[in-house]
């Protein structure tokens, strides 16, 4: 299974993983497989075709389980929601996604008129990061037409 931790056996540490139907699966045995994979054991998945309905399945680690992050470090759940304003305090809308194409994180905003922009997750284009007060300060990329 592809993991979303900073180190592939730290899965184990987190306890039960839970599929989006609330379906609660515990982890018998975790091998570090290759880069962000794991090998997987679950009680009660006892052979290749029990293995093979999950294949897909996005599963969940309960928030509480999880280490509090780091300073500038954030959990991308955490963002999600978030006011979106400009450095002068004009709202731009609230993030709607993160998401990684290959070539580093993306926050995505759903823009408040309508439709949506996506902006490198870097400090240049998102500067404030403040969940406490339920907003990030972003910077939009500007078309060399729009200048």
């Amino acid at each position: 299974m592809k993991t979303f931790t900073a180190s592939p056996e730290n899965l184990g540490a987190y306890g039960p993983v839970s599929t989006e139907d609330g379906r609660a699966l515990t982890i018998l045995r975790l091998r570090a497989s290759k880069g962000d994979e794991a090998i997987v054991r679950f009680a009660g998945v006892n052979d290749r075709n029990d293995a093979e309905r999950l294949k897909g399945e996005r599963l969940y680690v309960a928030r509480v389980a999880l280490p509090e992050p780091e300073k500038g470090e954030f959990y991308q759940t955490d963002l999600i929601g978030l006011h979106v304003e400009d450095a002068k305090g004009v709202p731009l809308g609230t993030v709607a996604g993160m998401h990684n194409f290959g070539a580093g994180d993306v926050m995505e905003i759903a823009l408040a008129g309508g439709g949506a922009e996506f902006v490198p997750f870097t400090d240049t284009y998102v500067p404030v990061v403040d969940i406490a007060a339920g907003r990030v300060v972003a910077e939009l990329p500007h078309d060399e037409e729009d200048e």
